[in-house]
């Protein structure tokens, strides 16, 4: 009888499923896809693992492509790790001044060093740094109460998804084509996504029309739409927002009674001249009221992307205006769970904010580093929508801003019907071709959401100007012999 009994308990162990079995977790997760880390990506490791010389193009991720970190906040950084240097009499023969005193500074907003928590906004002296650089950029002044510290942008924008999507019949409107994190994170968190077409034919501008066609097409649906997206400068696709586009997102905002979630993380990355960044808060408040006092905003800014480029120290913020001081206490709330943002990413976020200014011991290098590194990633926006554009069925805009271009690769009917057969989508299909080819990672198209039967690739503009040249020649090559191969003798147009 013992026997029987052990035979069907283990039986029945064998029979349950366990909670991590793959079809016990929750679907959300598997339903969250991010093409940024996803097929091509895994591939491009495989063949690194195997001594395949790559090309990382995939993310934008500067340091890991070359660009070399500023010198003074990584001085400022270092002395706040290793705190005893600053008892050392012969620290400033290795350290300057100003970089001393910074360290110093920000030590003192602390309660034990870096390596103590935070308040869970973050450090009340940062949170201030941020918000006088907020009203230096914007012309009025902001509240650093309102002003939360986190780990990257992206950790923000999850806090914020998270708090808006209360189910499956919340909508959030995204233009495509989008960065994944906000597909995923929509998908993660149980909400709908609610695709707004940018107008590649009009260098990837938003039609108003369309975002109302959008909103329809939700509520028939039975959608609540609540918030809108928008990133400016462009991620994938590189445009930078006018003030015209912005007032009329904000009204059209404004009149739907949906929030605004400005990414705003490429703002010192423009490479032209005739569309500056301008924050959509700046524009909300030149707008005044009622709007200025009404449209709910929340802003995100990050030390990962512009002159820092430092992705690593996951530093970033978000900025809260007109949001009711009950639902700014749930998302503090919310906040405090995780304790306390990174503190060495603050720091970093304070040297962003905080930069040495004319006079200062470290200001000249500190330009000399920071304008270098601008002006050269203008100078590969060129080489790569020049390059792209010289190939065969490759249509490219220009990258206005960011750091990516977008190029469309109109692929023969030979060739989706190849991709058809090796069971991959048409833009996946030929980005492996490449990455096999070449050793270029990319992401392709299809990752970022784009209109049925159009195709393209992302690949970032970060590779070293040096390097730049020899890229565009490999791709040409392969993109031109990839044509040729799967188009038949009447050719195939370019246009």
């Amino acid at each position: 009888m013992t026997t029987m009994i052990s035979k069907s308990s283990k039986c029945s162990r064998i029979m349950s499923r366990k909670a991590l079995d793959y079809d016990q977790i929750n679907e959300n997760v598997k339903k969250a896809q991010y093409a940024v880390r996803g097929e091509l990506y895994l591939r491009a490791s495989e063949l690194q693992k195997e001594g395949k010389k790559i090309i990382f193009t995939n993310v934008g991720n500067p340091h890991a492509l070359g660009q070399k970190p500023l010198t003074f906040p990584r001085q400022v950084v270092a002395l706040c790790q290793a705190p005893f240097l600053l008892d050392d009499p012969n620290v400033g023969l290795i350290f300057p001044a100003d970089a001393i005193a910074k360290a110093k500074q920000y030590l003192s907003y602390t309660s034990g060093g870096l390596g103590a928590y935070s308040d869970s906004r973050g450090l009340p002296g940062i949170r201030k740094e941020v918000a006088e650089f907020i009203g230096r950029r914007d012309g009025y002044p902001s509240d650093p109460e309102l002003i939360y510290l986190t780990d990257g942008a992206s950790k923000g924008v999850m806090q914020i998804l998270q708090t808006v999507i209360r189910g499956n019949g919340d909508g959030i409107l995204v233009p495509v084509p989008q960065y994944p994190l906000y597909s995923a994170a929509i998908s993660l968190f149980g909400g709908s996504l609610v695709p707004y077409y940018l107008e590649e034919t009009a260098n990837w501008g938003l039609d108003i029309n369309n975002l109302r066609q959008s909103v329809a097409e939700a509520r028939f649906k039975g959608i609540t739409v609540r918030a809108m997206v928008i990133i400016n400068p462009g991620n994938p696709t590189g445009q930078c927002l006018s003030i015209d586009n912005l007032k009329e997102i904000l009204r059209f905002c404004y009149q739907e009674n949906l929030v605004l979630l400005g990414d705003e993380v490429y703002q010192q990355n423009v490479y032209q001249d005739e569309r500056p960044f301008i924050s959509s808060r700046k524009v909300l408040l030149d707008m005044g009221p009622p709007i200025s006092k009404e449209l709910q905003l929340v802003s995100f800014h990050t030390v990962s992307k512009g002159f820092l480029g430092e992705c690593g120290q996951r530093g970033g913020y978000f900025e809260m205006t007109n949001i009711p001081p009950e639902s700014v206490d749930e998302i503090y709330k919310v906040a405090s769970i995780s304790l306390s943002p990174n503190v060495p990413g603050q720091i970093f976020m304070g040297c962003m904010v905080s930069p040495p200014q004319p006079g200062d011991i470290s200001y000249e290098q500190f330009l000399r580093e920071s304008k270098g590194i601008l002006e050269s990633l203008r100078k590969r926006a060129h080489m790569m929508t020049d390059g792209f554009n010289s190939c065969k069925n490759v249509v490219c805009n220009f990258t206005e801003g960011a750091m990516y271009s977008f190029p469309q690769i109109k692929l023969p009917p030979k060739a989706m019907e190849a991709a058809k057969q090796a069971g991959k989508v048409p833009d996946v299909y030929y980005c492996l071709k490449l990455l096999e080819a070449t050793g270029i990672s990319t992401v392709p198209g299809s990752g970022f959401g784009q209109k049925e039967g159009v195709f393209h690739l992302r690949t970032t503009i970060l590779p070293a100007e040096e390097d730049m040249p020899a890229i565009m020649d490999s791709f040409k090559k392969f993109n031109d012999a990839f044509m040729d191969q799967y188009e038949d003798q009447r050719g195939y147009s370019r246009m």
